[in-house]
């Protein structure tokens, strides 16, 4: 098997990638290794605090809002945690400082990331009634560099009211995605076979050439796209694939254009494709896959030469 990332990607969270050497199967062991193996950090736990307050101002407060503690703790939890596989940060029930504790008093610094918030509504004598508290107003305990990214910041987690207020400690760990979804890194996982377009009759081409259409960069899909009568590169060739409805059946042109250009399969290869939830880059989220894959079989190895000694 062969991986490569196609020319001109990744593009921000979204990665594409050439799949050679392999089949259907293995390319969808990489799709399920992404979605149910990859290790993600994800606020699992959240410790609200409840009751009426009274600041030294002598205003009272309440800790009631627009919303249940259990709707701002999912809207939470499928926040995209930064998680950084290297960087030491345990599974709690692999942590050596706590693993062997009871549940309850497990979570230490080196198993998980702590999180806190603690906003107010407006002040009695302010003019709006309202305030909406964002993502961005959470404060981050544990190191810096597991701050919420800035992109997100602006994500609503409720509103308050005068009279109002919402505090809580997050705590985010590590899980699968066969755990929970909020682990899974990455969404829009899909995979289809590589294909090259094929120019049979340059002059039939001529009906879709002459309709002015543009590839997603920018360049006219016109001759000139092709070299000894093909296209090879990935994205031109998917933007050939949605250029040729515009010459399909029901569009008058058909008969004209007839199979002027065709597609064929590369035979074992593929185009794999994801957009990464902003937790980790793709290229990370790829080499985790595959890291889990390699341990798994290699395990596996291990087990069949056990069996069989």
């Amino acid at each position: 098997m062969n991986i490569e990332t196609v020319n001109g990607w990744p593009k921000g969270r979204k990665a594409k990638y050439l799949i050679s050497d392999t089949d259907a199967s293995q390319v969808n062991a990489i799709r399920r290794a992404i979605l149910s193996d990859v290790p993600k950090l994800a606020i699992a736990f959240v410790d609200f605090t409840q009751g009426v307050n009274q600041d030294n101002q002598g205003e009272v407060v309440e800790s009631v809002n627009a919303l249940p503690d259990e709707v701002i703790a999912h809207r939470l939890a499928m926040l995209p945690v930064p998680t950084y596989p290297d960087e030491g940060i345990h599974f709690v029930d692999e942590c050596p400082n706590c693993s062997t504790l009871v549940e309850s008093e497990r979570g230490c610094m080196q198993c998980q990331v702590l999180y806190s918030l603690n906003a107010r509504g407006p002040s009695p004598d302010d003019e709006e009634d309202f305030r909406t508290v964002h993502v961005g107003d959470m404060m981050t305990l544990s190191d810096p560099m597991f701050d919420i990214p800035e992109e997100f910041a602006r994500i609503p987690l409720t509103i308050l009211a005068k009279g109002q207020y919402l505090e809580f400690y997050a705590f985010a760990t590590y899980g699968r995605g066969r755990e929970h979804v909020k682990h899974a890194p990455a969404a829009a996982i899909t995979f289809r076979p590589q294909r090259v377009a094929v120019m049979q009759d340059k002059k039939a081409a001529e009906v879709l050439f002459g309709l002015n259409l543009t590839t997603t960069d920018g360049r006219p899909i016109d001759a000139k796209l092709f070299t000894k009568n093909r296209v090879e590169d990935v994205d031109t060739v998917h933007d050939l694939e949605k250029a040729i409805h515009q010459v399909g059946p029901g569009t008058g042109r058909e008969e004209a254009f007839g199979e002027a250009i065709v597609f064929e399969d590369v035979p074992g290869a593929y185009v794999f494709s994801f957009e990464s939830d902003g937790a980790m880059a793709p290229d990370v989220v790829m080499n985790e896959a595959l890291r889990e894959l390699s341990e798994r079989f290699l395990n596996i190895s291990g087990d069949l030469e056990k069996a069989l000694a």
